[in-house]
């Protein structure tokens, strides 16, 4: 994954970059994206308390098991890219971005 420096340091704001603001486009024009997102988010959702912290910490986790594997965001929705999708999707809507600060 090309992440730039300082990713672990602000892991949602470093996937948004790398991939959401894209892939959130998409979901405007796109219904079978938005379908597979809103699974995604759901999973999180059941999976783990909905904060900035614990959403970052769930997405540094992630990506570094990414990493391991060699995984690489290639513009293909797989169920990784999928998953990053849906983190920044519910980063946005839960506001987890607006402020600034470290995410």
């Amino acid at each position: 994954m090309n992440l730039q420096e300082g990713w672990a340091a602000s892991p949602l704001r470093s996937v948004m970059d790398l991939l959401g603001h894209t892939q959130l486009d998409r979901m405007t024009t796109e219904p079978g994206l938005v379908s597979a997102v809103d699974q995604h988010a759901a999973e999180l959702r059941d999976a783990i308390p909905m904060d900035r912290e614990t959403l970052g910490d769930y997405v540094l986790g992630f990506l570094d098991e990414l990493r391991d594997r060699e995984w690489m965001f290639d513009g293909e929705l797989d169920a990784p890219a999928l998953r990053l999708t849906a983190a920044c999707w519910l980063a946005r809507e839960s506001g987890f971005l607006e402020d600034g600060l470290p995410a």
